[in-house]
């Protein structure tokens, strides 16, 4: 009880809780209207799958930079600016279309724009909670920004769908306007953060991340399924929305459907403390892979949205425990003076293929149909499953390696690698969000 009372005394947290929990609703709620608005348009299943693919690869490419500069500029400068790019960027799309002359092109170029300046924001975020909350309260703190995620999951889908059904173009109207709140709330952080290690010997590469995550043997496994299997879920995501609005479902029906995935997402995240103490992190991943392999191949047999929710739910139950185990393993781990890196690291393995995943899903829709995608999606699951069994079991004690002194401190602090009931980073990006193991940061 007293560290929650600490947290609501907290003006900084508050201020960096709600920017963030108001963004990436917004963030939901217009993450399901891109394919729906690029279909309205007259565009292809591959060329709506493009548009998500465009952000994702965007964000990719602005990965490494972002994490170096991250480092060592003030985060919460980073965080307003892009709210504020992000905001002008996909307020652009409703001035477009009241003027006339929105088309597929500025979608592409909003898509790309807004994933250069979360590419940035990302990090700054995920560095930034530990600028605005004491390291004996990033447990509880990380664990309300999942919650957030997880509740914005549930609720922005069914939101986003019913706004398109009343004009197209309202869904991004709100996740306009959600940025300009939330570049407000940051604007109104006092909190700076702390000096960066003073050493000639720090190691100032932008690739710096890269090599510490690669010596970090067990981490990178698990990162390296994550990236594997992220390529089948990000595919299944734009999948669903694409599937069931070509079958006749409408929007706001489908925006009910995709809710069941924050249904998934908020029991997960309830039950994640349970899970992690229960399951050593191997059998943890290798039991996410199963059910995804599983559920895809249910979804082959029937297109009845009231066996698609369900199925949905369970699904995403096991994402927030996976992305925990890593989420806190790059957190606590990591060199502070690295953080940013590493974070931006860890996102590029975990995010490489799953960004050419929607542009991947749309052309299989195309060209195989409905069925036949999700027959090969599911053994793409499974084989991926199968073939990471080795090596996912000796992960076994990832979340109580201790941190490896870095270059310039005599040793980071452990932080609170030994307690499962943190969180994976701040909240998650919609485009992530069902995936097994999410990324830090939205």
């Amino acid at each position: 009880m007293a560290r929650s009372g600490a947290l609501r005394g907290n003006a900084d947290f508050r201020r960096y809780w709600t920017s963030e929990t108001l963004s990436t609703l917004g963030s939901y709620v217009s993450y399901i209207a891109y394919p729906l608005l690029v279909l309205s348009l007259g565009g292809s299943p591959a060329e709506a799958g493009a548009v998500a693919t465009c952000a994702m690869a965007a964000r990719l490419i602005f990965r490494l930079p972002a994490g170096h500069l991250v480092d060592g500029w003030d985060r919460r400068r980073v965080m307003f600016a892009t709210d504020v790019v992000r905001a002008v960027g996909v307020g652009s799309i409703p001035v477009a279309a009241a003027i006339g002359v929105l088309g597929y092109p500025q979608l592409l170029i909003v898509a790309a724009v807004e994933g250069v300046a979360t590419a940035l924001f990302s990090p700054a975020s995920t560095i930034a909670v530990r600028d605005v909350v004491p390291e004996e309260h990033l447990p509880e703190a990380l664990g309300r920004s999942q919650a957030a995620a997880a509740t914005a999951s549930l609720i922005g889908p069914f939101v986003g769908g019913w706004l398109f059904t009343v004009d197209r173009v309202l869904p991004f109207v709100v996740d306009s306007a959600s940025y300009a709140v939330s570049a407000v709330l940051v604007a109104r952080i006092t909190a700076r953060p702390e000096a960066a290690p003073a050493s000639g010997t720090a190691d100032r590469s932008p690739v710096a991340g890269l090599r510490w995550l690669g010596r970090q043997p067990m981490l990178l496994r698990a990162l390296a399924f994550a990236g594997l299997l992220n390529l089948v879920t990000a595919s299944a995501e734009v999948a669903f929305v694409l599937a069931l609005r070509l079958g006749g479902t409408s929007p706001s029906g489908i925006g009910l459907v995709m809710a069941c995935a924050g249904v998934g997402g908020v029991l997960g995240s309830a039950a994640a403390p349970w899970i992690v103490r229960r399951l050593d992190p191997g059998p943890l991943f290798l039991l996410v892979g199963t059910v995804w392999a599983a559920g895809l191949t249910l979804f082959a047999t029937t297109s009845s949205p009231w066996v698609l929710g369900p199925v949905l739910v369970v699904l995403v139950l096991l994402s927030p425990p996976a992305g925990i185990v890593v989420g806190r393993a790059v957190l606590t781990l990591a060199p502070r003076e690295l953080i940013g890196r590493v974070s931006t690291a860890s996102g590029m393995v975990t995010a490489g293929l799953a960004a050419t995943g929607p542009v991947l899903a749309g052309a299989a829709l195309q060209a195989l149909g409905v069925s036949w995608t999700w027959l090969l999606l599911g053994g793409l699951a499974l084989v991926i499953t199968l073939v990471s069994a080795g090596p996912l079991l000796r992960t076994r004690g990832l979340l109580t390696v201790r941190p490896q002194p870095s270059e310039a401190q005599p040793q980071t602090k452990p932080g609170t690698a030994a307690e499962p009931e943190g969180a994976a980073g701040s909240a998650q990006d919609p485009a992530a969000a069902g995936t097994p193991v999410g990324e830090a940061g939205r």
